[in-house]
Parts: structure tokens; sequence; C-alpha cells
């Protein structure tokens, strides 16, 4: 062979060299993208080297996936080894197992079940064990979408128009954002505030929409990430099923709160609704301020608190003879007062302490009390507390969603009680412009009412808590009223409404 075409020859082979090194380059960067595939699963610890990322359309084995089996709801952990990095599912039977190289679990449990199509849930891409290529095929988009559902600022906008049924696998129907949750136990109250938020458009655009990693960083925010993860399955309208679990947030939410609340224990859903709403506005960013977070700019409105405090009580114990009037005309110069504005996210109402009433054939009769005896309290009137301390408030500004608190319950060391009393309150056109301290038009439509359910008015200590709670929520594209008790979802008429036992009462601003 001549020089020259030793040359040409060494030649080629250099620039074919390059042309290999490029490639593996750019499918290096890949695998990075992708969280190190193929050593963070092995079983013994050790660095492989990265294979060329290579991708199939033609995957023998795509009529083993199995929908039926396919669950996203749950944590997303090894089923083997318990890690939460780099975790594959199995389509073909539901099972998830750490990493995809040869000696990874994910391999293993293809080679001992011949289970051969997997997925991974942290970025959702499909690959093929044990040839280790990835598939790309449009039949498994719904797998990928199950997964991660997205929804563009157009679908967003439209969610509260969908008034069409979606089919699951099973054949059960559902409109998109009216599915049932898990019973996990003693998970109602948990349940009921998922609903809630789930169903306030302010809230879940702004949690459900593709940018919200662009405001937020997830990272360093669990709670906001798991609440985005869980609204935006419940409204996902190509669920393979008519229900979804928030076994997964739960967990979180326990974890978070020091175990606050822990999964199987009941507890009160306005303790968890604050939490949650406190956490996330901090996690958010926010801050007194009522416009600093999404939380405070969907719920938080504006109280005025004015305290008299007594500063000689002494003389005014002395002084019983004396009339209210002239005890105040007299000591108005013993008052210290305070006027102090702060933001609130709930309106306390405090029924009146009325018994059971029993007519001449020995019925009970439940008390009854409107809406707006209640209201009262904030119309800037005076009460004068225990210690002789005087009291008042006023609403400066109102949310665009309300939330009030009928407190009926009272605890102490040694049992539970329950008032029972029907609180009487309109379904459109709660007109509160009267409470207000300047003068405008604000009507409020009722938005959703959590209920409780017990078997007894009185529980003593060391008493199983019992408690159960449903939620009546109405559903804006077809303005009918449905109630949510975790997997059941049903109609329900307005009349039913109106007598339940109201524990939380959602009102949403009228738009003008």
């Amino acid at each position: 062979m001549s020089e020259n075409s030793k040359k040409r020859s060494l030649s080629e082979i250099e620039d074919n060299s390059k042309v290999e090194l490029e490639h593996k380059k750019k499918d290096d960067n890949e695998e990075e993208e992708e969280e190190d595939d193929d050593d963070d699963g092995d079983i013994t610890n050790q660095r492989v080297k990265k294979k060329l990322h290579l991708q199939r359309k033609d995957c023998p084995y795509l009529d083993t996936v199995n929908r039926n089996l396919i669950d996203f709801d749950f944590e997303k952990v090894c089923s083997v080894s318990f890690n939460n990095h780099n975790v594959y599912m199995c389509l073909v039977c539901g099972k998830s197992f750490q990493g995809k190289s040869q000696d990874s679990y994910a391999n293993l449990h293809c080679l001992q079940s011949n289970h051969h199509v997997f997925i991974n849930l942290h970025n959702q891409k499909i690959y093929c064990l044990p040839d280790d290529y990835e598939v790309i095929d449009s039949s498994l988009d719904d797998i990928k979408y199950l997964l991660n559902p997205t929804y563009s600022k157009e679908q967003i906008q439209k969610l509260d128009e969908n008034s069409k049924y979606s089919r699951a696998l099973d054949g059960t129907q559902y409109l998109s954002g009216m599915v049932g949750l898990n019973v996990i136990k003693n998970n109602s109250y948990f349940n009921v505030c998922i609903q809630l938020l789930s169903k306030v458009p302010m809230l879940r655009n702004y949690f459900i929409d593709n940018t919200l990693s662009t405001k937020v960083q997830l990272s360093k925010s669990p709670l906001s990430q798991s609440l985005s993860e869980l609204l935006r399955k419940v409204w996902n309208y190509r669920n393979f099923k008519s229900q979804v679990s928030p076994l997964e947030m739960m967990q979180v939410v326990q974890n978070i709160s020091n175990r606050k609340f822990v999964i199987g224990e009941n507890s009160d859903p306005l303790d968890l609704l604050q939490w949650l709403l406190n956490q996330c506005h901090q996690e958010l960013g926010g801050t007194k301020d009522i416009n600093s977070s999404i939380i405070y700019q969907t719920f938080a409105g504006e109280i005025q608190l004015t305290s008299k405090i007594l500063l000689n009580k002494e003389s005014n114990n002395n002084s019983k003879e004396q009339t209210l009037s002239e005890q105040q005309q007299k000591d108005s110069k013993k008052f210290k007062i305070t006027k102090t504005k702060q933001p609130f996210l709930f309106l306390s109402l405090d029924l009146p302490p009325k018994p059971v009433f029993k007519d001449e054939k020995d019925k009970s009769i439940l008390p009854q009390v409107s809406l707006f005896t209640l209201l009262e309290k904030y119309s800037g009137r005076e009460n004068t507390m225990l210690n002789g301390d005087i009291k008042s408030y006023k609403i400066l500004k109102l949310p665009e969603y309300l939330i009030f608190v009928i407190k009926r319950f009272s605890e102490n060391n040694f049992h539970w009680q329950k008032e029972p009393t029907i609180v009487n309150f309109p379904l459109k056109n709660l007109d509160l412009s009267e409470y207000l301290n300047i003068e405008q038009k604000e009507t409020y439509n009722l938005h959703s009412l959590i209920k409780h359910e017990s078997n007894s008015l009185v529980r003593y200590e060391g008493e199983p808590d019992d408690s159960k709670y449903s939620i009546y929520i109405n559903h804006k594209a077809t303005d009918k009223w449905f109630e949510f008790q975790d997997l059941v979802v049903k109609k329900t008429m307005t009349q039913l409404i109106n007598v339940s036992e109201c524990y939380l009462l959602v009102y949403e601003k009228n738009k003008k």
C-alpha cells in the first residue's frame, strides 16, 4: 500500500472517530439530563460505562402493557430498596423498581418475570429492558399524560365550562374535577379540604399551570409541589379511574407538620386547612401583605380590632349598683383603647348557647339561627369580655373567597361536645355591604360547605373519634350541587344543603 493511501485511510479513521466522539458527547449530555439511569440502581454500587442512548419505534412488547394495573397515585419509591431516586414502574404489573442498568432491580424483575416495558417516574420516558432502548410510540402518550398531566392556558380557562363526562377504563363516567378521593383510614377530614381547594378557580389555576416551576422553586416547596401534582390529577379528563388517591400528599403533610397530622388518625378539617394555607403562603414567599401570595389574594381579607382594656378593674367590680351606661361614662378615661388592622383567612361565628327545646309531645326540636344574626359580631358592636375588657370587630376588606367557621365544638379535659344548631344561610346573593367600613356593594354566592357527622353529640375522654366529614360543592358548568364523601360523589338537592349542620361555609364573590 502506498504512503498516500495510508495517509488517506488514517485521515478517514480520524474523521470517523471524531464523528463518533461527537455523537457520544451528545448522548452523554442527554443521559445527564435524565438522572444517571445506569448506575443509580446498581445492587453492587459499581460505576458502569454509559451506553449510547437508543430509541426504537418497533418495540415487540407493547401488547403486554396492562393499563388496569397502572397507578401513579402512590409514593414514587422502589418496592425492594425503598429508595425514591431514579425509580421505574413496570407497565405490565404496576410495581416500581430502582434503576435500569444491568444489575438493577428493574432489570432483575424483567428477567425473572418476563416483563419488559418500564416508565421512568421522574421524566416520563418509557424503556424496554433488558435491551435498554427508549420506546417512541404515540400509543403510550396516555400513560405519560396520566403520570404528568399538563394544561395550557386555554385549557385552564375552560375547566369550569366543561360539562362532558369522561369514561374510565372500567366504564365508569365522571366529570373532570368532580372525582372521589380514596379512603385511607380516618381521612375524610383531609379529603374535604382537598376537594375544597381543588374547586377554587383562582387557587387551582395557579397550581396546575405549567409555568408554576418558573414562579416557585419547587425543590424547596414540597407542599406546594405535592398540592400541584394532586390538583392536576383531580382535573385530569383522561384519568384511567374515576377516583384519585391523596396518600402521597398525606405523607408529605405528615412529614412537614412534624406528625401533627398523622395518617390513620382523625383530625379537624379547620386545623388542616389553616395549616395548609399558612404553609403554602410561607413557601410561596408570602408576607403580611394581602397581595403577597396567591393564598392571600384568594382567601385573605382585612379586619379592624378595637380593644378597650380596663385599667382599673377593682373599681369596676365594686360598683355593681351603678348601671352600665353610668359606669361607662364615669370610667371612660380608665380604658386603654387600641386599634389594630390585621389580615384574616377565616371569620369565626359563635352560635348562641341554646339547648335543644322539647315540645308537649316530648320531641326534640333543633334550634335555628340566621347567618345574619351571627354576622352582627362584625358590625362594630362592642362585646364585653369576662375580665371587663371591651372588644369590637369591623371588616375593612372582604376577600374573593370568604370562609366562615361555625364554632360548633367545645372541648375540655374531660369531654368533647357538639352544638347541633341549624344555621340558615342564603345560597346566592349574600349581601355583606352593611358590614364593611366603606360603602360598596359586595354580594357572594355559596361555593361549598363542609358538614360534620357523628353518632353522638358528646364524646368523653378515651372514646374513639368517629367524626366524618363531607362537602357540598357547586359545579359551575351545570349549576348542580354535588356531595363528596371520600369515594362517593353524587348529585344532591339544595334543600338538603340548607338543613345540614354546616361547619365551614365558603362564599365566592360575585363578579361585577
